[in-house]
């Protein structure tokens, strides 16, 4: 298909020199380098339609391969919207969604029946334990959910079992349970998500007919989010890529931030050495962003030593400096957001074109609190509000059985959570007794034996062993001794988990404090103190939940916001060891012993350049952590932007609500009494840098202190150390 030369000429009128020498690009592969807010998706889509409406290729010769249903729904909308024509005969669409077509299209090749069913990760989990049961496996020491991590994991690398790394009795296992569980797929003609590309990717490997079809079908192949490709993906387009095949591959280094999906920014490098030869296209105008934050994006991006290189410009100015807040406490970050938030939206930004981001998850129940207690509307974009995420509700119906056993929905929420091999019949005969009775399930468990009985002994347990505990040490307690804890740090993903767990410790703490207060205000008498936290957790999750539509505050991670923009973004909680995450430093080795290092700041160059016009950085002197004060430094990101594009909003005194930092131990007070030097204080060191005081030991000529600088925390002897307020 092809029309005029002015049609042509329209279509490339509205790009610029970069992007149009990328839409009109010969018929050659190329890596286009697009930055942040560079307008990838229109140079990607332009480009179908430039070659369709050149005549270069028919829509029956394109492949498109984006990461997310989202992303390939608005490719396909654009070029139907450009292109008069029926584009369901085009190949667009995620990994998975096109080897599912594969595999749908030549089902008798690849061995599978016509109508096989697909297996969510859930669906897959129930499948392995249905295995390990027939296999007599023992489930401990096997846990269902590790032997999935290791069959997922060797199939996103392109190994079958046979191919396994087996090196022990251990590992021998799992590849048996994996070559095991291939099978009873086979039987039952299903496949898992990672199956659908391994099994297309070995359809074409090994049927040289039809890859050869296929290569010379596809003889324009555009690839979006490049940067995340993992090793099979990468290794499954260059099946489709023929001697006149051509791969349009567009990604930025800069914004890869998934290594712990198996994102292997190596394949760019790898790319550009196979396919593309050196012709690399940069696209660098960024059309989101003001000057000042995209100034500082680069500073901040080009400490990274391994990375393709470019500087993001715009003509839209300098705009506002970036405005860097430091606060006192966690609650008092919080507090400053809240504050500018609705000044702000006073000032004409709706509230959805605000944005809170975070690193953790953990940090956005203090962001939580503040806006409930405020008004404020919010939403938890790509994720559940503090108190509604699931192992935060575990924790809360344990809570709720220590107060209130009666309460039939908490004890069928954790009877057998974590597992206590209380299976669904003996329930089923436990719900049949308590009805007979007219009872509880809590009452009819009491009454009954087994393994129904030992949870009913352990809940009793927990609530003698909490009775005259302070609310967060009783919660602390409750975590431990129901197994919470334990279960959570077993699993490969439970890291975030556990912090949420440790953060309702904290809101324990905080709420406390806070009942405090308003207890010795008030001459009523009130329910216990656990009570009013349970009603004070359930309020929170239930009020402040933006209906549909509603004008609302958007909360995320870091990693949750990539691909979005807003017009103010507030990035919070930026001290060492949470930003960056304190695990970054512990990854990489030899020639990459930064590796972890780098992901955290390309993350960080992603928060930042989720900004239109202004962007707040913030960090706090002291944070709650496991329920107790922890003194933090500045993390090193804020220290490696410009000072020029920032603007410091330091508040000069403690205000009234701020909490005060709890008051140094006996011994480190007696120590600090004749040293000058106390708790809480900022201190340089010639060679560790600025560094807080966390402890003192000893006294006089003997005394020592100990700091927390950036890279660790160190014991000093201050007759030697010549330390220096900061």
């Amino acid at each position: 298909m092809s029309s005029s030369p002015d049609g042509h000429q329209r279509l490339l009128d509205s790009l610029n020199p970069e992007q149009r020498a990328a839409v009109t690009l010969p018929h050659e592969s190329a890596l286009i380098l697009a930055g942040a807010g560079s307008g990838k998706t229109r140079v990607l889509t332009t480009r179908i339609v430039w070659l369709v409406q050149t005549g270069q290729v028919s829509p029956h010769g394109i492949l498109a391969v984006t990461f997310t249903n989202k992303a390939a729904k608005e490719m396909l909308t654009r070029i139907s919207a450009m292109l008069p024509i029926n584009t369901r005969g085009m190949w667009v669409g995620t990994f998975h969604g096109l080897a599912n077509r594969l595999l749908r299209t030549h089902w008798r090749e690849a061995g599978l029946p016509q109508s096989f069913q697909i297996l969510d990760a859930s669906d897959q989990l129930s499948a392995i334990k249905r295995l390990m049961k027939a296999m007599n496996v023992d489930t401990e020491k096997y846990e269902p959910k590790k032997v999935q991590w290791f069959i997922n994991g060797h199939k996103e690398a392109g190994r079958r079992a046979r191919d396994a790394e087996a090196y022990d009795e251990y590992s021998m296992r799992l590849a048996e349970i994996y070559e095991a569980y291939d099978a009873q797929c086979q039987r039952e003609g299903v496949a898992d998500f990672p199956e659908l590309l391994l099994r297309s990717y070995e359809l074409l490997y090994r049927n040289e007919p039809l890859r050869q079809h296929y290569q010379d079908r596809f003889r324009h192949i555009l690839v979006d989010e490049f940067q995340d490709t993992n090793t099979l993906q990468y290794r499954w387009l260059k099946l489709f890529a023929g001697a006149h095949s051509v791969i349009f591959a567009v990604g930025d280094d800069d914004q890869s931030i998934y290594a712990f999906r198996g994102a292997d920014t190596a394949n760019m490098a790898a790319f550009e050495r196979e396919f593309a030869h050196g012709n690399v296209i940069k696209l660098e105008q960024n059309y989101r962003s003001h000057g000042n934050i995209l100034t500082a994006a680069n500073t901040l991006i080009a400490q990274n030593a391994h990375r393709l290189g470019k500087n993001l410009w715009t003509a839209a100015g300098e705009g506002e400096p970036i405005r860097v807040f430091e606060a006192y406490s966690d609650q008092d970050e919080a507090s400053f957001v809240v504050d500018e938030v609705r000044n702000l939206n006073r000032e004409g930004i709706a509230y959805a074109d605000m944005a809170l981001l975070y690193r953790s998850n953990a940090q956005s129940r203090v962001l939580e609190h503040a806006l409930f207690s405020a008004g404020v509307a919010y939403r938890v974009y790509g994720g559940l509000r503090f108190f509604e995420r699931q192992e935060v509700k575990h924790a809360l119906a344990y809570l709720r059985l220590l107060t209130h056993p009666e309460d039939d929905g908490a004890f069928l929420r954790v009877v057998n959570f974590p597992t206590r091999g209380i299976g669904a019949r003996t329930l089923e005969q436990l719900s049949e007794t308590a009805a007979r009775a007219g009872t509880s399930l809590w009452q009819a468990a009491c009454t009954s034996g087994g393994k129904v009985a030992a949870f009913a002994r352990l809940i009793e347990d927990i609530k003698r062993a909490t009775a005259d505990l302070p609310l967060p040490e009783a919660i602390g307690h409750v975590v431990e001794a129901s197994g919470l804890a334990d279960y959570y740090r077993a699993d490969k993903d439970g890291a975030d988990r556990l912090e949420n767990l440790n953060e309702l410790v904290n809101a324990a703490a905080l709420f406390a404090e806070e009942s405090a207060a308003e207890a010795s205000a008030s001459d009523e008498p009130a329910p216990s103190e656990l009570d009013r936290f349970l009603a004070h957790a359930a309020l929170e999750a239930g009020e402040h939940q933006a209906e549909a539509g509603r004008d609302a505050l958007q909360l995320m991670t870091v990693h949750a916001a990539k691909g979005l923009e807003f017009e103010a973004v507030f990035i919070t909680g930026l001290e060492e060891s949470l930003f960056p995450h304190e695990q970054s430093t512990l990854q990489g080795s030899g020639t990459h012993a930064d590796e972890g290092l780098e992901e955290e700041r390309r993350l960080m160059y992603v928060a930042i350049t989720r900004a239109r016009r202004r962007l707040y950085l913030s960090h706090a002197q002291s944070r709650m952590l496991h329920g107790q004060v922890r003194y933090g430094i500045a993390s090193r990101f804020l220290s490696e932007l410009p000072e020029q594009v920032l603007l410091h909003l330091n508040r000069r005194a403690t205000p009234a609500h701020v909490r005060e930092a709890p008051a140094p131990s006996p011994r480190a007070a007696r120590a600090g009494e004749d040293t000058g030097y106390r708790v809480g204080q900022s201190v340089a060191h010639a060679r560790f840098g600025t560094g807080i005081i966390i402890d003192f030991e000893g006294r006089g000529p003997d005394a020592r202190v100990q700091v927390k600088f950036r890279d660790g925390t160190k014991w000093l002897a201050l007759a030697y150390a010549k330390l220096s307020p900061a």
